[in-house]
């Protein structure tokens, strides 16, 4: 299984995907709140894909980002907040 986590944004929102063999699988939701700050919004992930990770890598990538672009991330959706609340690691863009 090859997959491929990818954003798409624009100057408003965006999102990241999990492609897999060409489909995307999951999906999760963000909008700016400025110039500095992301809200994660949503996530879902299609049915017979729990348990693969794919919502963890998804805010993994925000996670990402958020340090490239210097954004702090607001996690609304409650997947991503209990990510957060479950990885030390990533306080640093709270």
């Amino acid at each position: 299984m090859n997959e491929i986590i990818q954003l798409h944004q624009n100057e408003k929102n965006g999102y990241f995907s999990v492609e897999v063999e060409g489909k995307t699988e999951a999906k999760m939701t963000f909008i700016f709140a400025g110039s500095d700050k992301i809200i994660i919004d949503h996530t879902e992930v299609n049915p017979g894909n729990n348990g693969k990770g794919f919502g963890k890598k998804m805010v993994t990538a925000a996670v990402e980002m958020a340090r490239e672009k210097n954004l702090k991330i607001i996690p609304l959706c409650p997947f991503a907040k209990s990510v957060f609340d479950k990885t030390e690691a990533f306080k640093d863009v709270l």
